[in-house]
């Protein structure tokens, strides 16, 4: 590695191009870096004891030897976020002399001298016309910018490019007065040329280590570099253009830098079973690269493939009507921690060992599930541990049968709240500050039907009002003890519906409601005129009281049982899915003696108290020579001795911080 300081412009003078490799991300400043460039040349340019202002590496390697009649483009392995960035300050520049029509402000800056010293190879033809090339993404956009004559501007153009042109545009505008300034400015930045050994760094390593001043690199961009920069060019062309470019087309231009870490996340959960640190995905994926054993083809063929099923669950683009309802609904819960489950649904659907039905099937087992446990207020802690595993219980031969057993067999903290205690919670439970109100009554509100309401329009009502300081009216059909009631059951869902009418019913009793409330044309628009199934029955309802809403509740309640079902399979089907190690656990503490007797008791008693602290879904176990304190898998086994416990950890003993 050869570094040394040099003028920008004098660096972009000398050299003959600049290729962002096809492995580099896209480009990614944003107004805030503009923003920060801009400030740092007008600071230099009105400072004139500045000589010089730094900002930043820009770092290459040759593609191969140059010589005397060809000179290979420089790979630019960091930087090329800076050099962009300063070519669209520079066309911006040039673009400003031409349409004022100025003439030269100092030495070298002129729009002709902007273009032909600092952006283009003015006696070259095609590509190697220009200083700098981008990344196929960003490519013919940057080329329009600097070059419109020869370069009409793509259909779907680089919007970050687009828009930091038009922000240094405006910038110059706004500060026309100072045009001397801003270029002396310019022509004092200075960077760090850094110049790479092919045959000696290893880009890889180096790119790894940088600590730059832009935007931090994404884990997706590590990765991408990682498996492609040291590949052959023509097999890294391959596989960019086969599979990385069509996965950043499919998330879109701003959804790949917010999506595609979170994707590559949940790919390596579904994959491994454990759940990466967010900020770690880089290095789990490089360990799973090297121990997986696949090459790097069958590799990005994979990542692709799951790429889309990750675009069809997340981003809204699954095809078959039925299975994007379900996963519309799945994703208003904000279940991403199921996301990895779905994953491998999704490749087994794929990989035709199952159809769209069984998808929707349990797609809807993984909604109910969810809203289960939200309405009894189960907490969520354990939800990603759950999702993370459940795959490996998977039949492919009675496919539904093997993911309703794996829910079924959940238990204490991750369990699948039984008919009995979700009906009796959501009868009781204050749904209005429910996190997913609307879901929920839409869903109940259209299902069965073949025809689906739109629920957009409508509102959540409140049948009994929520006003504190209720009608006279009011209080006296609810009866003496309305303060109460009110408390009890506003936000419940006895006393909740949708209507479209909502101003219209305000405060009115519930007479008027009912059948006394008319639209601009004069017709009724009361409960009784509604076509909405949640308001059945309630224009024959005499009177609105706790009876009334008790009844109402009960009767969306068994309703709802049917809308988000929950897995019930006979005892004899569920015996041939509990593992081995369950069927023995038909021990008790009796079978341990040494647990009942001091000082092994009173250890024992305190050590079990703090274990199942740990996590909700620990469980412990008697089997027949040890305790086991299970989670998904053993985490600490007990063996009971006269006069102490002999505990035997499940983990690695390099990661033992005792």
């Amino acid at each position: 590695m050869k570094a040394v300081e040099s003028n920008l412009l004098k660096f972009l003078k000398k050299s003959p191009q600049f290729l962002i490799p096809i492995y580099q991300r896209n480009y990614s400043w944003t107004l805030v870096q503009c923003q920060q460039l801009w400030a740092d040349v007008l600071r230099a340019g009105n400072n004139p004891h500045s000589v010089a202002h730094f900002i930043g590496a820009v770092v290459y390697v040759e593609r191969s030897l140059a010589n005397v009649t060809h000179h290979e483009p420089l790979l630019v392995i960091d930087g090329q976020q800076r050099l962009t960035t300063c070519s669209l300050l520079i066309a911006a520049l040039a673009d400003y002399f031409e349409t004022e029509k100025l003439a030269e402000i100092l030495e070298t800056f002129t729009a002709k001298k902007l273009r032909n010293n600092y952006l283009l190879n003015a006696d070259e033809d095609g590509d190697r016309r220009y200083k700098l090339l981008l990344a196929e993404a960003d490519k013919a956009t940057l080329l329009a910018l600097i070059d419109q004559a020869a370069n009409p501007k793509p259909q779907t153009p680089s919007q970050r490019l687009i828009e930091n042109h038009a922000f240094f545009k405006q910038m110059i505008a706004s500060h026309s007065e100072q045009l001397t300034q801003i270029c002396e400015g310019l022509a004092k930045l200075v960077i760090v040329d850094v110049a790479l050994d092919r045959n000696q760094d290893n880009p890889q390593l180096i790119f790894e280590s940088m600590n730059s001043t832009g935007l931090a690199l994404s884990q997706a961009d590590l990765i991408r570099n990682f498996i492609l920069m040291g590949l052959e060019p023509k097999l890294q062309t391959q596989l960019y253009q086969t599979h990385w470019r069509p996965m950043e087309q499919a998330f879109g231009q701003s959804a790949y830098a917010k999506h595609f870490d979170v994707f590559m996340r949940h790919y390596l959960t579904a994959k491994t079973g454990d759940i990466p640190n967010i900020n770690r995905v880089y290095q789990v994926f490089k360990k799973y690269a090297v121990e997986s054993k696949t090459s790097i083809t069958e590799l990005v063929k994979d990542i692709h493939s799951y790429a889309g099923y990750y675009c069809a669950i997340a981003l809204d683009q699954e095809q078959d009507k039925s299975l994007k309802a379900a996963l519309k609904d799945l994703k208003e819960l904000e279940v991403g921690v199921a996301t990895p489950f779905l994953l491998t649904v999704y490749n087994d659907f794929a990989h035709q060992k199952i159809d769209a039905q069984t998808v929707v099937s349990t797609v809807r087992m993984v909604e109910s599930y969810v809203f289960r446990r939200s309405v009894c207020a189960v907490p969520t802690n354990t939800l990603n541990k759950t999702f993370a595993v459940l795959a490996k219980d998977l039949h492919h031969v009675a496919y539904l049968e093997s993911v309703a057993a794996a829910f079924q067999k959940q238990r204490s903290g991750r369990r699948f709240p039984a008919d009995v205690e979700f009906e009796k919670a959501i009868q009781t439970r204050d749904l209005y500050n429910f996190r997913n109100c609307r879901y929920y009554l839409r869903r109940l509100e259209n299902f069965g039907r073949k025809e689906p309401v739109t629920t957009q329009d409508y509102t959540i009502e409140h049948i009994l009002p929520q006003n504190k300081n209720m009608p006279q009216a009011w209080k006296v059909e609810v009866g003496e003890d309305w303060e109460r009631i009110h408390a009890t059951y506003l936000h419940t869902l006895g006393n909740l519906t949708l209507t479209a009418y909502n101003s219209q019913y305000s405060d009115h009793d519930f007479a008027t409601k009912k059948s006394g409330i008319q639209d601009k044309e004069g017709h009724p628009i009361g409960f009784a005129q509604s076509p909405l199934k949640l308001n059945l029955g309630l224009g024959s309802v005499p009177i609105w009281n706790e009876s009334e809403i008790k009844e109402r509740a009960q009767r969306l309640a068994t309703e709802a049982l049917k809308v988000w079902r929950a897995p019930n399979l006979p005892a004899a089907t569920m015996a041939n899915y509990v593992s081995a190690t369950t069927v023995e656990a038909g021990y008790t503490v009796a079978d341990h003696p040494f647990l009942a007797t001091e000082p092994v008791a009173s250890i024992y008693a305190a050590f079990k108290t703090g274990v199942l602290a740990l996590d909700e879904g620990m469980s412990e176990v008697f089997l027949k020579l040890y305790v086991a304190f299970k989670e998904e898998t053993n985490v600490v086994d007990v063996v009971s001795q006269s006069k102490r416990l002999l505990l035997i950890l499940n983990m690695p003993f390099a990661e033992l911080d005792d």
